[in-house]
């Protein structure tokens, strides 16, 4: 069964080019993607998430407020009971301070900008497979 994945812009990021190119590499890459589109709010996301029967929920931020954001996701994940059992990933902007901050949050994986759709796609399934998901 390939592995599903919801990629959301969240809050006011208004560019999503980089994840219309990740929701492709995905895809390419054979897995189920599922796009959100430009500015969702942290629930909305968990609930397509769960709605879709997720595995990862990948979140593309620019806007630099991924400190802010990501809490909020981690909290409606909670809430809708798919903490542990539905990873959580990010990409873009992010500095290499924030990068240990958010895996202690329990960010499963922190994707940078200059990644490569492949890498991106090998940290996805890397992270998938680390926890036991899918295999």
């Amino acid at each position: 069964m390939p592995i599903r994945v919801l990629v959301a812009k969240v809050g006011l990021d208004g560019h999503d080019r980089g994840a219309k190119i990740v929701a492709r590499a995905l895809r390419d890459a054979g897995m189920e993607v599922v796009y959100t589109g430009l500015h969702r709010r942290p629930p909305e996301v968990v609930e397509a998430a769960v709605q879709e029967d997720a595995d990862v929920i990948g979140v593309s931020i620019l806007s630099g407020a991924h400190m802010t954001v990501f809490p909020r996701i981690i909290e409606a994940m909670k809430e809708h009971g798919v903490w542990g059992d539905m990873l959580l990933i990010c990409g873009g902007v992010i500095p290499d301070g924030d990068v240990e901050e958010l895996k202690r949050m329990g960010v499963a994986e922190v994707v940078g900008q200059d990644a490569t759709p492949q890498q991106v796609a090998d940290a996805v399934r890397t992270a998938v497979e680390r926890r036991g998901l899918r295999v």
